[in-house]
């Protein structure tokens, strides 16, 4: 998916020295007390920060925070964003509208003003390495992707896609979702016998949908054996071919190319490669469409939390960073922001899932459920605050002759 939250909306410095000064709070870092200190000096310190954001411990509101083990106190001062999301997973404390709480801690900032060590340590390591290079490229899709097809199936409904439906003219999310697939066609102006190149091609949907609905042939690409698996199932009497490969590696030509919610795993340090590999791939005349989660400011990490139990080497892209990798390689013909559609598909997916749990295997115990559902509150958080953007970029390497007119 589209990182959700893919949490570039974080706890860290990059973030906080990139705000005008007069909008800063002052950050909060760890206390330090003494072990011997009493729980309920924790808690008074974590009562000051959270009143910040209107949330009470253990209040009668349904967004307040109901704390159940002591200790939770002085982990989250401590650990800030990451010991928030374990203590949830592990039951320290509940809240009767989590997506309403996390969303507080957001427009209230409290994300950038707690700093921790491992936050500082994040970035410095973004600056030293690497974190998608190609020896890392499948760890997402073994980790996140290669879960189980059957919690996928449960939670994103009739067509498996996992990124933002569209939502305009739509009154379901399978409508909504084939709205999105079409939308993406005809930005693309596909034609009968066109190829097309799907870089990250999940379970297959879109080029299914375009090769069955405009008569194209193509090729998807995905670092998951679980998606390729299903891809391959879903389009086995279409003229569509599926492999899993890193996208530093393609090098044939196409007539369209395009890449929904995956851009979220290049990296910026990958940003410039990988739009000259969609540029070596795509025909002088063709068009090349961008589907990914945007981040308002620029950053080289991702929230704590969602790196180690969600999309592992994930980051968000800035318009600024997409900007600056594309110049000199694609005109640029349109960017459309559809991020307020993402609340309601994710909504959509959390109902389906919260349905499904009693009919899903027993590997998907209760500290994963609990971890699933904080994962998908904090993404709905994210966009209610409008921390993150959707885009969808029409590129094309000299421009469209006669102009390009966007479809909505």
């Amino acid at each position: 998916m589209e990182r959700m939250l893919s949490g570039n909306a974080t706890a860290n410095s990059e973030a906080v020295r990139g705000m005008p000064t007069e909008a800063r709070a002052e950050p909060v870092r760890a206390p330090q007390l003494s072990p011997r200190a009493r729980p309920t000096r924790f808690r008074g310190l974590l009562e000051s920060l959270l009143a910040r954001a209107d949330i009470r411990i253990d209040g009668g509101r349904a967004w307040d925070m109901q704390v159940h083990e002591p200790s939770t106190y002085q982990r989250l001062l401590a650990q800030g964003s990451l010991g928030l999301g374990e203590s949830y997973m592990e039951g320290a404390w509940d809240s009767e509208d989590l997506e309403g709480l996390l969303a507080r801690l957001l427009e209230a900032g409290l994300d950038r003003q707690v700093i921790t060590w491992a936050d500082r340590w994040a970035v410095l390591r973004a600056r030293l390495l690497n974190r998608q290079n190609a020896r890392r490229a499948f760890q997402v899709g073994q980790q996140h992707y290669d879960l189980g097809n059957d919690l996928y199936r449960a939670m994103l409904g009739k067509r498996m896609v996992y990124s933002c439906a569209y939502w305009r003219e739509a009154d379901d999310l399978d409508s909504a979702q084939e709205a999105k697939l079409d939308l993406v066609c005809r930005k693309l102006m596909l034609q009968p016998g066109m190829r097309v190149l799907d870089i990250g091609c999940g379970w297959g949907e879109a080029l299914e949908f375009a090769a069955t609905h405009h008569g194209v042939s193509g090729v998807g690409i995905t670092v998951s054996n679980e998606q390729a698996d299903h891809a391959r199932r879903l389009c086995a009497d279409l003229p569509v071919q599926t492999r899993v490969q890193d996208y530093r590696s393609l090098d044939e030509r196409f007539h369209r190319v395009f890449s929904i919610g995956m851009f979220e795993h290049v990296g910026v340090r990958n940003y410039r490669r990988y739009f000259e590999v969609a540029r070596r791939c795509l025909a002088e005349d063709g068009v090349f469409l961008l589907h990914t989660i945007g981040s308002n400011v620029s950053v080289r990490t991702t929230d704590p939390w969602i790196e180690r139990y969600i999309f592992p080497n994930s980051m968000l892209p800035s318009a600024r960073q997409i900007a600056d990798a594309v110049e000199g390689l694609f005109v640029i013909e349109d960017w459309h922001n559809f991020g307020v559609d993402y609340e309601r598909t994710l909504l959509a997916w959390r109902d389906n899932i919260e349905r499904a749990w009693p009919s899903l295997p027993a590997r998907y115990d209760l500290r994963f459920r609990r971890m699933w559902r904080y994962y998908l509150a904090a993404s709905i958080a994210c966009f209610r605050t409008r921390q993150a953007q959707l885009w969808q970029i029409v590129l094309s390497p000299k421009g469209v002759r006669g102009g390009y007119v966007a479809p909505r």
